[in-house]
């Protein structure tokens, strides 16, 4: 499973989850991460369709590279676990 994260150096949301996001991976050695500055890697952007998007956002990929979730703002510590543990096999 892979995330990619979505985020700005100018967005509190951004800031905020950049310490949980760090734990997680932490306690998560199988996950793969991948960090998308939005005003900056353009093409990334445009890749993942996230023009006007609200930050941060993270898409959750499954093994062949296919979206299964994509989460937008905030999200506890404890919903992120939640969702790796039950989807640690796609």
């Amino acid at each position: 499973m892979k995330v990619i994260k979505i985020g700005a150096v100018w967005c509190s949301g951004c800031l905020v989850m950049k310490p949980r996001w760090q734990k997680i991976e932490k306690q998560i050695p199988w996950l793969i991460t991948e960090y998308f500055d939005f005003d900056s890697d353009i093409e990334s952007i445009k890749k993942y369709h996230l023009e006007g998007s609200r930050l941060p956002t993270f898409i959750f990929l499954d093994k062949n590279g296919k979206e299964f979730i994509r989460l937008h703002g905030e999200a506890s510590e404890k919903k992120i676990m939640s969702l790796l543990k039950e989807n640690k096999k796609r």
